[in-house]
């Protein structure tokens, strides 16, 4: 991080407020997200298995196709939070609503793919044939929720930038009961099966976009900011969005690799995977959190132009990073008796995780200053090093994890692989935040 003066008890104090105000609420809305899927899973899976084979095939589609716009969250926060910092609300709204047409419209780009193509992404997804009906129809159906969930993507991004994390909190828990209420009663009330599932959740979906929709027009009027498509706001959203897209991408490509080479490994050191990578996702909740905070957090100040209190921000959210971080790590080691045997009784699966979530469990404060990193990078609209950050760190892990079989490492090695992966991002974004390339004050970077 870059040198600057030390900070006061005082200052300490307040950048903690401000973290603890913004990161638990979005820990709470994080959490509630894949909620959704436990619902549905847990709903759909006493229909029976093929029923519970196609939901895994659709909603790992589903996820797969949702993910890879997460930007439009990350780069509508950092763009709005930048306005409110420079004290112009009307802008940052205006600014919100471009992002949200750019949903709008990529939304629609993947409904018009995805409808057509549904059973054909199933069969390519290695769907068996009893299975398959069920993964297209729940796929095809869910697909008609895609714009309302990129909807929802964009206009958390304006309610973050706007330094509000309790709106998508309620949200997100009020979709959860929606979403559990609308399940049960169509799938068997209503006795529309799989196909209820679908349709309560494409409800839900909708349902959360229509009350974040209120909420930003509200506060579009309240400002006089237009509500009509900006040509030139959409293509500034795509263009600020287009690195983290290869970010995310980059990351993707990560955990496939990391998936395919487990699978390589045999059963159980693939099935250990499995659990060893929902925990690691479980983790990285927490920590994006706080990099949420420093998302809405660092943009505001670079957008007053306060350099030294981006400097300060970003100090102290790093330390809160590490922290978190450590103490996840030993919350891990301490509940590792306790956490492999709820996923599986085999003794030879235990066996392959055991030292794999130890390794896990250390790097836990490596995670910590990596996440914090790459929220305040985010923050600072810093989406072009970071994409290049992610390649690197991309060719980095790649070999390392291919040739785990080769030397016979077994699972271990390979979460050693996704250790080195991480340890390489921090590397790059410590030297860019230590550098201070990201600082560049005003409403726009």
């Amino acid at each position: 991080m870059t040198r600057a003066p030390a900070t006061s008890k005082a200052d300490r104090r307040r950048h903690d407020r401000e973290i603890v105000a913004l990161a638990v609420p979005a820990f709470g809305a994080l959490v509630a997200e894949p909620l959704f899927l436990m619902v549905d899973t847990a709903i759909v899976g006493h229909l029976g298995t093929a029923q519970l084979a196609g939901l895994g095939v659709a909603s790992a589609l589903l996820v797969t196709a949702v993910s890879v716009f997460v930007f439009l969250a990350y780069a509508t926060t950092a763009a709005v939070a930048r306005r409110v910092g420079a004290g112009d609300l009307r802008a940052a709204i205006r600014q919100g609503m471009d992002g949200i047409w750019l949903a709008l419209l990529l939304g629609a780009v993947v409904v018009a793919v995805v409808l057509p193509a549904a059973h054909a992404l199933v069969t390519l997804f290695g769907s068996s044939e009893t299975a398959a009906p069920y993964a297209t129809t729940y796929l095809r159906i869910s697909a008609l929720g895609i714009p309302a969930m990129l909807i929802v993507l964009a206009a958390t991004g304006v309610l973050r930038g706007l330094q509000d994390t309790k709106t998508p909190l309620y949200v997100a828990v009020g979709g959860f009961v929606a979403n559990g209420a609308l399940n049960a009663g169509l799938v068997y009330g209503a006795d529309l099966g799989i196909a209820g599932s679908a349709w309560g959740t494409v409800i839900a979906q909708c349902g959360m976009a229509a009350a974040y929709l209120w909420v930003v027009v509200r506060g579009a009027r309240r400002h006089g900011a237009s509500l009509r498509p900006d040509t030139a706001g959409i293509r500034a959203s795509a263009q600020a969005g287009a690195p983290l897209l290869v970010r995310t991408l980059s990351l993707r490509a990560i955990l496939m690799i990391a998936t395919a080479v487990a699978a390589r490994l045999g059963d159980e050191d693939i099935a250990a995977h499995q659990i060893i990578l929902s925990l690691w996702s479980l983790l990285a909740f927490a920590l994006d959190a706080i990099a949420i905070a420093g998302q809405a957090i660092i943009g505001r100040y670079l957008g007053a132009g306060d350099a030294q209190g981006a400097r300060e921000a970003c100090r102290r959210m790093a330390q809160w990073g590490i922290a978190t971080g450590a103490v996840l790590g030993l919350a891990v080691i301490a509940a590792r008796p306790l956490f492999i045997p709820l996923f599986t009784g085999d003794p030879a699966v235990q066996e392959a995780a055991l030292p794999a979530l130890i390794v896990v469990a250390l790097a836990q404060p490596i995670s910590g200053i990596v996440f914090v990193l790459d929220g305040v990078l985010m923050g600072a609209g810093d989406g072009p090093y970071l994409a290049r950050a992610m390649l690197v760190t991309l060719a980095v892990f790649a070999p390392a994890a291919l040739l785990v079989p080769t030397f016979h490492g077994g699972l271990t090695a390979l979460w050693g692989a996704m250790t080195l992966m991480m340890a390489t991002r921090m590397l790059t974004l410590w030297l860019r935040s230590r550098s201070g390339h990201w600082i560049v004050t005003g409403a726009t970077r």
